[in-house]
């Protein structure tokens, strides 16, 4: 038996809404979330048509021979970013005039492993053994309306098709659960010499992926408790009178606990390493996830917490590196330090849903450009008044030319009024000389904790 999709009924009304006539195909993103017992489709998206095809489309989509991958995986990427925890994109849908209803299963199979490899590329996590690796492949016939709904393993690449369920639901995401949390971040990256030829993202993404062990490795306490992983997330709540637990749209307060230092029985020696400069990246960020209501697991709700706030760290860099490739100019050669502020996170709902998806804004960006990112990238339009800004930047900390004399040597230590909570700072500091990072690993005997703000 296979996979079952219980798919928000928007979800239906949207694949029905494309016009055929003026494309021979359609195709796009499903995006929800994975369960053990079945998977949750809350949103789908058409793939934004690339500004070369706007005028002669028919001709330039006649055959899905042309489907454009590359252009494909790219909208697959953008969107990956716009996902809170909890949510990811399980596969792909394909609208179809009935003639290229042959060749359209080659084509969606492609296409599945294609985007499933470019969203997991730059992650800061992979998959566990318990994680579902099933993703879906939506056909739908442009004319008789009738839909062919399989899944490929992702982790098999010889996976052949299987069928699945498709089944709408009204109301499907107006009672998922959140949870909220603020993280308190301090990372230093160095830039070893010996990779000096990579990429500042690719150094970056190697410093971030220690910072992920301690993620990884947290305590999150829920309303303030520790909860049990295999518990459920609703335990303890009240009962409606047929004996459900009342689902309506709920949020937990989430707080993260850290390893200060290591275990005894781990042991460690100091390194030393030559650098050519480091990046620090200082502040706070908002982090959130989503679950769905029916019997969560307290493993489930945190580990899509952990996803999420790997995912907004990472993410802001890359968004923040691809924007100084684009726009950046020479800076003052004098100047050692340069300080830049990563995209603060804006939120905005789901049309009918409590589910809410996100955004990266820089402080020069205005809300009417956040609007037109939503609908180019996830076709759909957000009123102002509906979009939450999480994040505050204070301009006053931010400074891209400050001469080194110009720094106080305890900028961040003794003045953090310079970084409100809700900023994140990124400083990349280029040294003239080569530098020598020595990290040492303290052993202590007793295990304790600290919250990130410490």
């Amino acid at each position: 038996m296979g996979r079952s999709y219980i798919v928000e009924e928007a979800v239906g009304q949207y694949l029905l809404n494309f016009n055929n006539q003026e494309k021979a195909f359609v195709s796009g993103l499903l995006i929800g979330q994975c369960s053990s017992q079945r998977d949750y489709v809350v949103l789908a998206t058409r793939t934004p048509p690339r500004e070369e095809q706007n005028e002669d489309t028919k001709s330039s989509q006649s055959q899905l021979d042309d489907l454009d991958e590359e252009w494909i995986t790219a909208h697959a990427n953008q969107v990956s970013r716009m996902l809170p925890g909890g949510l990811l994109v399980l596969g792909i849908f394909i609208i179809t005039t009935p003639d290229l209803g042959k060749d359209v299963q080659n084509a969606l199979r492609r296409l599945v492993f294609a985007v499933e490899k470019s969203v997991t590329k730059k992650r800061l996590w992979n998959l566990t053994e318990d994680d579902i690796s099933d993703r879906v492949t939506l056909h739908v016939c442009s004319s008789t309306k009738k839909i062919l709904c399989r899944t490929y393993d992702i982790r098999d690449p010889k996976s052949l098709p299987k069928p699945a369920d498709w089944k709408y639901q009204n109301g499907l995401s107006t009672s998922w659960l959140s949870l909220d949390c603020t993280i308190h971040v301090n990372i230093h990256v160095p830039l070893s010499t010996t990779t000096a030829s990579y990429p500042l993202e690719k150094n970056t993404k190697n410093g971030l992926a220690r910072w992920a062990k301690q993620i990884e490795g947290g305590v999150y306490l829920i309303n303030g408790q520790v909860k049990e992983e295999d518990c459920e997330l609703l335990e303890g709540q009240k009962k409606s009178s047929r004996g459900n637990t009342q689902t309506t749209s709920q949020t937990f307060d989430v707080r993260v606990l850290t390893h200060l230092l290591l275990n005894s029985n781990h042991r460690s020696t100091a390194t030393v390493q030559v650098c050519s400069g480091s990046v620090n990246l200082k502040g706070s960020v908002t982090c959130r996830a989503y679950i769905h209501s029916n019997k969560p697991k307290v493993k489930d709700a945190v580990q899509a917490l952990k996803r999420d706030i790997l995912n907004t760290v990472s993410d802001r860099c890359e968004i923040l590196f691809e924007d100084l490739l684009m726009n950046e100019t020479p800076g003052n050669t004098d100047s050692e330090k340069e300080f830049y502020a990563l995209p603060h996170r804006v939120f905005a709902p789901i049309p009918g849903s409590s589910v809410k998806l996100c955004d990266y804004k820089f402080r020069d960006e205005s809300t009417r450009e956040i609007q037109e990112h939503f609908m180019e990238l996830l076709d759909q339009h957000i009123g102002i008044d509906d979009l939450e800004i999480a994040e505050e930047i204070n301009t006053a900390s931010i400074n891209s030319c400050m001469k080194r004399e110009d720094i106080p040597e305890d900028t961040y230590d003794d003045q953090p009024k310079h970084l409100v909570k809700t900023t994140v700072a990124l400083r990349i500091q280029q040294n003239i000389g080569v530098a020598i990072a020595a990290a040492v690993a303290l052993l202590a005997a007793g295990f304790s904790f600290h919250y990130f703000s410490d």
